[in-house]
């Protein structure tokens, strides 16, 4: 089976769809997805689907939505197959659980991949966290989940995710930036941080990658607009950490243009955070 959660949600076995129209049964794929192997109390679906506004007939529709899904898989598993809906939706006590290899699923997939390139920061690869980090970003195609409604559970797996989908570009871009790649990456971070007004850390590795290709003045212009926004929106200043930065493209101080085998052992932003 191949599920994908990290854009719209897709789920194909035997290269046949198995993603139902209706809201409700969507939203239980997705979650026993993003769980594959786990067991889902009763409960827990039901709290995802409905809230606190839970119908006295919600275990019976809750039963009629696992039914729908379990016809989706018979169709797609053909009359031929060797196994049925209930072995890939399989009821287990108190609840369900979808048994499928957790790497069929993409956002597990990018767990690993994730998991890997931290791995890798930790002993100074940056050539593979870069590799790593750039095939965890390329598993998204868009928003996670952003044809489904969701519900608690799966509201609290979407922040997990889009944070952890910032921090590892984040991880490339610090990867990249130790390798030399900084004239590269001022187009791509010039648009995040249009996206992101207030992220510090996205407007420090903009700073870097901009000093270091010999537009300074624009370095500072980006400490400059970043303060404005701190100071309108939040009445405060930008951190010790982007202040120090600034104090060194102001002065051209040389650790700057650091770059070899101690930058790749801990890049410049991460020694300016000490």
């Amino acid at each position: 089976m191949d599920i994908k959660l990290l854009g719209p949600l897709s789920a194909h076995l035997g290269g046949v769809s198995i993603v139902p129209s209706a809201g409700k049964p969507r939203q239980i794929l997705a979650l026993l997805a993003g769980c594959a192997g786990q067991v889902l109390p009763v409960p827990t679906l039901m709290e995802e689907i409905w809230g606190a506004d839970m119908p006295r007939s919600a275990s019976t529709t809750l039963q009629t939505y696992i039914l729908q899904l379990r016809r989706k898989l018979t169709e797609a598993l053909g009359p031929d197959a060797d196994r049925t809906a209930k072995d890939i939706l399989a009821t287990e006590y108190g609840g369900y659980t979808l048994r499928v290899a957790p790497e069929s699923v993409d956002v597990h997939a990018y767990d690993q991949l994730v998991s890997r390139s931290r791995t890798a920061a930790d002993r100074g690869d940056a050539a593979a966290v870069a590799d790593l980090c750039q095939q965890a970003l390329a598993l998204w195609s868009g928003p996670a989940l952003v044809d489904v409604k969701v519900g608690p559970m799966l509201e609290v797996e979407l922040v997990r995710l889009e944070e952890s989908r910032l921090a590892t570009l984040e991880r490339r871009i610090d990867a990249e930036l130790a390798l030399g790649r900084h004239s590269a990456l001022v187009a791509e971070l010039r648009a995040l941080i249009a996206r992101h007004p207030l992220h510090e850390g996205l407007h420090a590795q903009c700073m870097l990658a901009l000093h270091r290709s010999g537009r300074r003045g624009q370095a500072l212009d980006v400490f400059q607009d970043l303060r404005n926004h701190l100071v309108d929106e939040l009445g405060v200043d930008p951190s010790d950490r982007l202040q120090r930065l600034h104090r060194a493209v102001l002065n051209g101080d040389p650790a700057l243009d650091l770059a070899g085998r101690e930058e790749r052992h801990a890049p410049f932003l991460e020694r300016l955070a000490v």
